[in-house]
């Protein structure tokens, strides 16, 4: 009969019933379902965030708590209305412009954990330079698709570090692709160093610039980042 049971399981493809369905204790069929039910239905949900957080490449957050003391938010904005990713519900974009060091990548992660953990969204975090790379590269060998296919299945999509290097021109107008494909369909966050009137040192062309600018604009909430690197405060109390 234990055969039999693991089989059916297996072709049901309850997989934590299928080892564990004898660990259950009830008092009635009705309380060994429900049981059974509940754990099967935990199980799969871990699976699934798992491996969200796995497709997702974002960096180890720090477990210490966010420091909001720095942060400017536009009006209509509230700490919650960025981590429990408010803004995703209606296609919104997101600029974190600061120094660096003042916790754009980490607010941006703690955005993208909460997605995941708590609505169970798909996500995935780039550089802004690794993705260029994985863009022509992609484009060299004929696979530009494969990475398109994966960024439309996203609800958020986080850019790091805009501003860090120049891109090359075909590598720019890869990454306006991207943006444009996500234009009025899904969020963005662009985490950068730069005001907006610098981005052409980026993009390297006036005309591409505005219409990235344009994209990015029409649908964002701009937060600034405040005062001083905070990994460099943190070297300075250790010294």
């Amino acid at each position: 009969m234990n055969t039999q049971i693991q089989e059916y399981a297996k072709r049901l493809k309850l997989s934590w019933a299928r080892e564990h369905y004898h660990e259950i204790k009830a008092d009635s069929n009705e309380e060994f379902l429900l049981q059974l039910f509940e754990k099967e239905i935990q199980q799969r949900e871990e699976r699934k965030t798992n491996l969200l957080l796995a497709q997702a490449g974002l960096p180890n957050a720090s477990g210490k708590p966010f420091d909001w003391s720095e942060i400017v938010l536009a009006k209509g904005l509230n700490q919650e209305y960025l981590l429990d990713g408010k803004f995703m519900e209606k296609q919104e974009n997101l600029i974190f412009y600061g120094g660096v060091g003042t916790g754009k990548t980490f607010l941006s992660t703690l955005i993208g954990l909460n997605a995941i953990h708590k609505y169970g969204k798909p996500i995935k975090f780039y550089t802004v330079a690794s993705l260029v790379n994985q863009l022509l590269e992609a484009n060299d060998k004929g696979n530009l698709n494969k990475i398109f296919k994966k960024i439309e299945k996203l609800d958020l999509l986080i850019l790091d570090e805009l501003g860090y290097i120049p891109l090359h021109k075909q590598g720019a107008e890869l990454l306006f692709q991207i943006i444009s494909m996500c234009y009025e369909i899904k969020s963005i966050i662009i985490t950068t160093n730069l005001q907006f009137g610098q981005w052409n040192h980026v993009f390297g062309d006036p005309i591409l610039t505005e219409a990235v600018i344009d994209r990015l604009i029409h649908h964002s909430h701009l937060v600034v980042f405040k005062g001083p690197s905070n990994r460099m405060k943190e070297s300075l109390l250790q010294n």
